[in-house]
């Protein structure tokens, strides 16, 4: 009888389940075997009924388009991907050594600039950031942490070498799809989850319930937690509701906040004004205050920076975080860590070419077609260029642009993205993933088991954002006990 795998083709990247020969790893051996048996035809059955479940869960995000926003079905390939146990705790403890050296530069850029100062980054990028706040200087969050949440988007060459790609520290997204991921996986492959040793995704609603109790204003005995959302609107809105709900936190627009005369943040209820300690905030630092920030803005609340300036609430993430996220400060992070935290790196950065400098910049226009261009503020894969993908006039418009302004960008080689088995036509075809697991910072440091593994579903494409096409899959941290 022949094999599922007989017409699945290995190519020149890692594959996370097959090794050159197209045979099982070891941690995926018993997935592979398990596949095998049901065949391309019982697999559709089980994508046809993970989608249905998806419908009626209302897992959905939002495209925002021309013809105006359209939510769609979360889209997901039942296929999950593997991670071995051992090889994860390094990660692990590589995620939360990132994240510490983060915020002590992060801290350091609002107070003494020590970073700055010893010449280990030039002063010129730090003022010229569009995210460095100056209303935030000399202020210091709770436990001197700015970014309590963060998604580290990490991908793994052909030689299996794990990279940081980007870290995300502004309103990083995704966790919740992770975790349905796993809830729709329970439900397409029940028997499967009862034998393997898979590590639980559900528990980080608690550690992050944990964490922004933790960042409560010193006075506040049982803080009251809300999550600050745009509205309905914005793509990421289920995520929101999902989380408030999964913590027990009240769920909030701007106009539900209102900041009295004594500096604290209340919100609207049928009973009065209620006080606020703890805001989860899911919307940009501009849009935060019109007091302050974007006078035009109908999503934020008036007064909200001058009740944190006070100590009166707590903002997660707090304002200013973004000056870390930054594509420009990413190459820096390797020195950030053996500044603040006298270690070496555990988790190596993608090579980086900063087109501010002139010796980098002239290297990166002459092999725009060989490099990945990326702008040093923008996220969900918008503005890019992925040279050996793009035409003529694409690369002549970038060589314009970057010229014109070359503090906002930089550029990467392009990496061979790892491939895994992803379900198509009843076949199953390798297609390029990353992963972002979700770092929790506040009295404690926690990482998600895993994280959310994103797939480019177009053959051959490197775009995985689901706002371009791409989906997710259900990511096993699987102990095989080798």
């Amino acid at each position: 009888m022949a094999s599922l795998w007989d017409q699945y083709t290995v190519t020149d990247a890692y594959d996370e389940m097959r090794c050159s020969a197209n045979k099982a790893r070891a941690s995926s051996y018993r997935l592979s075997c398990y596949l095998d048996s049901l065949g391309g035809d019982a697999l559709d059955v089980r994508k046809t009924a993970a989608d249905l479940a998806i419908m009626e869960m209302g897992i959905t995000f939002t495209v925002y388009s021309e013809e105006g926003n359209i939510d769609r079905a979360w889209p997901f390939d039942i296929i999950p991907r593997i991670i071995e146990y051992k090889e994860w705790l390094r990660v692990e403890v590589g995620l939360k050594q990132r994240l510490k050296a983060l915020n002590c530069f992060i801290n350091d850029t609002y107070n003494e600039q020590l970073f700055i100062k010893e010449g280990l980054i030039p002063a010129s990028i730090i003022s010229s950031s569009t995210n460095f706040l100056k209303e935030c200087v000399g202020m210091q969050p709770r436990f001197g942490i700015w970014a309590n949440i963060c998604g580290s988007d990490l991908v793994r060459d052909k030689d299996g070498t794990l990279y940081v790609l980007e870290d995300n520290l502004r309103v990083p997204s995704g966790v919740s799809y992770m975790i349905e991921n796993r809830s729709i996986t329970k439900k397409v492959f029940p028997e499967l989850l009862q034998d393997l040793d898979v590590l639980p995704v559900d528990d980080y609603p608690a550690h992050l319930l944990e964490m922004l109790v933790s960042i409560a204003p010193e006075h506040s005995d049982i803080p009251r937690i809300a999550v600050l959302t745009p509205g309905i609107y914005n793509s990421a809105y289920f995520e929101h509701a999902f989380l408030a709900q999964q913590i027990g936190a009240e769920l909030v627009e701007g106009d539900d906040l209102v900041v009295q005369e004594d500096d604290c943040v209340y919100m609207r209820t049928i009973n009065g004004l209620e006080k606020i300690d703890v805001i989860y905030r899911r919307i940009d630092d501009q849009f935060l205050d019109p007091e302050v920030f974007r006078k035009d803005s109908m999503l934020g609340a008036k007064g909200l920076l001058r009740a944190w300036q006070a100590g009166n609430v707590s903002l997660a993430n707090a304002p200013g975080s973004g000056v870390a996220d930054d594509k420009v400060i990413y190459s820096y992070v390797p020195q950030m860590i053996r500044y603040y935290l006298n270690e070496e790196p555990i988790l190596p950065n993608v090579p980086t070419y900063l087109c501010s400098d002139p010796e980098q910049l002239a290297y990166v226009l002459a092999h725009l077609d060989e490099l990945v261009v990326k702008p040093a503020n923008e996220s969900g894969g918008y503005g890019m260029l992925v040279g050996p993908h793009a035409s003529k006039a694409q690369i002549k418009e970038f060589h314009k642009i970057i010229k014109d302004q070359p503090r906002n960008y930089i550029a990467q080689p392009t990496l061979a993205l790892s491939t895994c088995p992803t379900l198509c036509n009843n076949q199953l075809e390798p297609r390029h993933i990353d992963l972002r697991p979700f770092i929790l910072q506040g009295e404690n440091s926690f990482v998600t088991n895993g994280g959310l593994t994103r797939v480019a579903l177009k053959k051959g494409s490197l775009v995985v954002n689901s706002s371009q096409g791409g989906g997710s899959k259900d990511t096993w941290i699987i102990n095989t006990g080798m």
